[in-house]
C-alpha cells in the first residue's frame, strides 16, 4: 500500500506546475510527511503520558495540528468534505502554516530539540505545490500513512530511501546525496563502531552513513535502556550544506527511527580548522564529500593546505575533527592516491604522517550512478604513522549502472579478507618507507592479477599464418582426392 502511495503522490506533482522534476517530488513529499510523522509522534507521546499519569503538552498548537487543518475527520472516520481545498488551503498552507512553523526555531531550548528541527526545516523550504487541488489530494493520501509501529516506520523507511535513489538516478545534482547503501555497508563493517562512541559525517547529504550506522548499532545487541537514550541522542552527529539535502536527511534519519537528529544545516568548510578544540571532535568519521567540486579563495584560508578541491579540503577537516585513536572511512576520488600538484602530495604526507592508512578499497567505475568517477575508500586510524597499507580492487565480472548496481554479494570477499588484510587475487599490501618518499604516490598497481599473454610481433603472426595456409591447402587438397575417387 505504501509504494502505490508514494506511485500515486508522485503523478500528482508531476502534473502540478509547480513541481519539475524527481528532486521537487521528494522534497514536496518530505515536508508533507514531515507533519504528518508529527502528528503520529505526538499522539503516541500524548498516549505514553496518559499511560504514566501525567499530562503532555502538545508541540503544535491546535489550529494548526494536521487533525484541524489537513485530515478533519468525519464520525466515520473519513474526511471532512468541508476541509480546506483550493485556494482556501494554498492561502492557509503559505500565510498562516509555513510562518507558524517556521518560528519554532526562535523559540527552541537549542538546536537539537524537535522543536528546533521543526523551525530549520520550514525556514529552508516553501510550499511548491501551486493548485491547492494538488496539495488536497497529496495530503489525502499521506494521511492514509501511519508511522506508529516500528514495522510501519521500517517500511515507510525503505521507501524513502528508494526515493532518494531516484533522485540520484533522476541527474542533475541529486546524485550527489545517494551514496550506494551496500557500499556504506560495507565501510560501516570495517569501521565497526560501538555503542558509546560519536559519528560523524561532515558532508550529510541525506544521512545515509548515519541511518546505515544506526541500524547496525541497533543491532548489534539487545539494547538496555541507556543504550536506547545514548543512540537517539549522544551518538550521531552531521552537518550538511544545501537545503535540500538538509531536510532529506533530516527526514531519512527520522523514518529510521531517530526523533531528533543532531544535523546542522551549515557550510562545514566555512570553519576554521584551528578552531576545533577537542570537545569538537568525534571517534568515527564515515563521510563521501562531494566530488569535483571548487572552493572559493576565503574558503581556502581556513585550511592549511590551501586547495580548490572541496574533497581534499574536507578530508583535512575529517582528520582534525577525529579523536587520537579514533576511526574513519571516507570515500575519495582515486586521483587523491597519484595527483602530484603540491597540495595533493602536502595532504597525503599529512594523512600518512597522522594517521594509519591501514585499508584502501579500489572501486570500479560505475560504483556511483550518474558520477563518471574512478573512487577509493580510506580507511584509517588517527594517531600513529602509516607503515602498510593494505590494497583491495574490486573486480567485477559485469558494468556497473542503473541497472546493474552494486550490491550486497559483491563486497563480501573484500570484507572477508579485510579482517587479516590477507593478499589474494584482488588484494596485496604496500610498505610504505618502500614507495617514492618525494610524492608519496599511492597508486599502487596489484602484483597479482594473472599475467596477460604478451602480445605477438608482427613477423610471428605472418608466420602463424603463413602455417595455417599450409595446413588449409592440404586439408582442401585431401577433399579433392576424395571426391575424384
Amino acid at each position: 500500500m505504501f509504494e502505490q502511495t508514494f506511485k500515486n503522490i508522485d503523478d500528482i506533482l508531476h502534473k502540478d506546475s509547480g513541481c519539475g522534476s524527481e528532486l521537487d517530488y521528494v522534497e514536496q513529499t518530505s515536508w508533507v510527511l514531515f507533519l504528518k510523522y508529527l502528528e503520529d509522534l505526538e499522539k503516541d507521546k500524548e498516549t505514553a503520558a496518559l499511560l504514566s499519569g501525567k499530562i503532555y503538552q502538545m508541540i503544535i498548537e491546535p489550529k494548526f495540528q494536521w487533525s484541524t487543518w489537513a485530515a478533519p475527520k468525519l464520525d466515520d472516520g473519513k474526511i471532512d468534505h468541508n476541509a480546506l481545498i483550493g485556494d482556501d488551503l494554498s492561502d492557509f498552507v503559505n500565510i498562516e502554516l509555513f510562518p507558524y512553523l517556521k518560528k519554532f526555531k526562535l523559540n527552541a531550548e537549542n538546536a537539537n530539540t524537535i522543536e528546533y528541527k521543526i523551525g530549520e526545516i520550514f525556514s529552508e523550504l516553501k510550499n511548491r505545490i501551486q493548485s491547492g487541488y494538488n496539495l488536497r489530494e497529496v495530503v489525502n493520501l499521506i494521511d492514509q500513512l501511519r508511522f506508529r509501529t516500528h514495522v510501519e516506520k521500517h517500511e515507510m523507511s525503505h521507501l524513502y530511501e528508494s526515493k532518494i535513489k531516484n533522485m540520484g538516478n533522476a541527474g542533475r545534482n541529486g546524485g550527489e546525496y545517494y551514496t550506494p547503501r551496500p557500499l556504506i555497508k560495507a565501510i560501516i563493517k570495517v569501521v565497526a563502531p560501538k555503542i558509546g562512541e560519536t559519528i560523524y559525517d561532515g558532508a550529510v547529504g541525506s544521512a545515509g552513513f548515519l541511518c546505515e550506522a544506526f541500524d547496525y548499532l541497533r543491532n548489534s545487541k539487545n539494547l538496555s535502556t541507556k543504550d536506547v537514550e545514548t543512540l537517539q541522542k549522544n551518538t550521531f552527529y552531521g552537518k550538511e550544506k544545501k537545503s535540500l539535502a538538509y531536510i532529506i536527511g533530516i527526514m531519512n534519519m527520522i523514518l529510521h527511527g531517530i526523533e531528533a537528529p543532531n544535523i546542522i544545516h551549515t557550510n562545514t568548510l566555512a570553519e576554521n580548522l584551528s578552531d576545533i578544540q577537542e570537545k569538537d571532535r568525534f571517534d568515527v568519521v564515515l563521510a563521501n564529500p562531494p566530488f569535483g567540486g571548487k572552493e572559493r579563495a576565503e574558503v581556502q584560508q581556513n585550511f592549511p593546505i590551501k586547495t580548490g578541491e572541496t574533497a581534499s579540503l574536507f578530508l583535512q577537516h575529517f582528520i582534525k575533527i577525529l579523536k587520537a585513536g579514533g576511526k574513519a572511512g571516507i570515500v575519495i576520488k582515486n586521483t587523491f592516491l597519484s595527483n602530484t600538484d603540491n597540495a595533493s602530495v602536502a595532504l597525503r604526507k599529512e594523512l600518512l604522517s597522522n594517521c594509519n592508512l591501514h585499508t584502501v578499497l579500489d572501486l570500479p567505475g560505475g560504483t556511483f550512478t550518474g558520477a563518471g568517477v574512478k573512487t577509493v575508500v580510506l580507511f584509517f586510524e588517527k594517531g600513529s604513522a602509516t607503515r602498510k597499507t593494505w590494497f583491495y580492487q574490486l573486480n567485477l565480472d559485469r558494468n556497473l549502472g542503473k541497472t546493474n548496481p552494486l550490491n550486497e554479494r559483491d563486497l563480501v570477499d573484500f570484507i572477508a579478507l579485510q579482517k587479516t588484510k590477507a593478499e589474494s587475487e584482488n588484494s596485496w599490501s604496500v610498505i610504505i618507507k618502500d614507495i617514492d618518499q618525494s610524492t608519496l604516490d599511492l597508486s599502487s598497481k596489484n602484483p597479482n592479477t594473472p599475467e596477460e599473454a604478451p602480445l605477438r610481433k608482427p613477423e610471428e603472426i605472418l608466420a602463424a599464418m603463413a602455417t595455417l595456409d599450409k595446413e588449409s591447402a592440404a586439408v582442401l587438397k585431401t577433399v579433392h582426392s576424395l571426391i575424384e575417387n
